[in-house]
Order: C-alpha cells, then structure tokens, then sequence
C-alpha cells in the first residue's frame, strides 16, 4: 500500500493521542483507534491494522504501567501472573488473528459489555476501594485465568481488552477502580508485547504510521494515567462507564447493521 498523506499521519496521531488517554484511565482506546486506522489505512489488510495499532498501544501502556506503578505500587503477587498469563493468551490470539473474523467476536463482546455495564451501573459501591474477595492460590488463580482469558481475546482483536481487565479485577477480584487501572495497564502493556513478537517476524507492522501513532498514544497514556490516579476511583469508575456505552453503541449497530 501506498503511504498516507501528512494530512492523513496528523489525524491518526490525533487519534492515537485521544486512545492513550483514554486507555491508561480504564482501558477502551481501541474505541478511537482502529476504527481510525480503518479510515486512514483502507489500503492495509485486517492483520495491517491489527499489528499497526499494538506498536501504537504498546507506547501508551509503557509509560501509563510505569507511571502507575510508581503512584499506586500495585502488588506484584496479582499483576506478575496476570501478566505472564496474559503474555501467553496474546500470543496464541495474534496467531489465530488472520483467521478468526471479527464479526465472529462482535455479539459475545456485545453481551458481556451488557452485563458489564449493568453490573458496575447496579452497584454504586463497587470499586470504590479495595476490599479483596479470595486469598492465596484462589486469588493468583483468578487473576491467571483472567489474563489467559483476556490475553488471548486482546491478541486476536483487542477492543474494549484493559476495560475488561478493569472490571474482572473489580468485580471478581475486589480491587477499587484505582488500583485495578494500574494492573490493567501493565497485563495490557503484556498483550501488546506477546502480539508485536508474533506480528512483527510476519512482517504485518506499518511502521511509519505506527512510530507516529506510537508517540501520540506514549503522550496520551502518560496524561491519563497521572489524571486517573490524581481524581481516584471515583473519576476512572465513572471514565469506566463512559466507555463501555460507547462500545456497547458502536458494537450493537455493527451487530444491528445498522452502519458498517
């Protein structure tokens, strides 16, 4: 394919400085930039894109994770298994990427933002502080399967993946909005990196337009990540909220034909 314009390069870099930020307070920033890279790239194959927008993300993930480990001090017990977990799903994902169809995905993300958005909507309370619900091997074991799980969908497709990170270490766990943020960036910045190992040797990256994309989304991640730990849960669970309804109105009109 040919290479974008610099009009185009400017509008995804907006793009990508808009999914950091958006990222690094809860996760969701796919929301903005694949359908960009979409827009921009109608050139570039599924796997193109897919690859692109990880070496993006992965910038943004680096330094919210560092930024939120040097705030929140997250215990490394939960985010180093969820990690290497997460790692391993990523990978498997990005192998099966050019095989599996989105549309295949799209009703059973649908469903799970619903319950998703209900759930945290029901309970005013949840995730405002850390209160945590199992112990020892229960726990480890939790967070294991929650980045194999998670991990393996963010390789394949990725949307929507730190905000369903988010609300399983809330939900299932009984991490605070805050501090489930910080272990979500850092199995996300996991899943970025298991992915890029498996892209990057097929030759599926576009560079240019991922290094410029990347230093956006390095300036957003940074932003978000000092915003949401300065506001508290408060702020990322509401930040939560909003982007999940935007997912759930994006992914029903796909679901619904009612845009493409």
């Amino acid at each position: 394919m040919s290479d974008p314009t610099l009009q185009i390069l400017v509008l995804l870099a907006l793009a990508g400085l808009a999914a950091g930020f958006v990222d690094a307070v809860v996760g969701g920033g796919g929301l903005i930039q694949l359908p960009a890279l979409l827009l921009g790239l109608p050139g570039a194959s599924p796997v193109q894109v897919l690859a692109t927008n990880k070496l993006a993300s992965i910038c943004g993930t680096s330094v919210s994770s560092v930024t939120y480990y040097r705030r929140v001090r997250p215990d490394p017990r939960t985010f180093g298994p969820l990690m290497l977990l997460a790692f391993v799903g990523s990978a498997g994902g990005a192998v099966l990427a050019s095989r599996l169809p989105g549309e295949a995905f799209d009703p059973i993300v649908l469903a799970a933002l619903l319950v998703v958005g209900a759930y945290v909507l029901l309970k005013p309370d949840l995730g405002g502080d850390t209160a945590l619900r199992h112990a020892g091997r229960r726990h480890t074991g939790i967070a294991m399967l929650t980045g194999l799980t998670i991990g393996f969908y963010d390789g394949a497709l990725g949307p929507g993946t730190g905000s369903f990170f988010v609300f399983t270490l809330v939900g299932l766990l009984g991490y605070s909005f805050l501090d489930a943020s910080a272990k979500a960036r850092m199995a996300n910045w996991a899943t970025n990196l298991a992915a890029l190992c498996v892209f990057v040797p097929q030759g599926a990256v576009l560079w240019k337009v991922g290094i410029v994309m990347g230093a956006a989304n390095l300036v957003g991640g940074y932003v978000g990540a000092r915003t949401a730990v300065a506001q508290g849960a408060g702020f990322v669970r509401v930040f939560f909220m909003v982007v999940v309804s935007a997912f759930i109105v994006r992914i029903g009109g796909e679901v619904l034909g009612l845009w493409s």
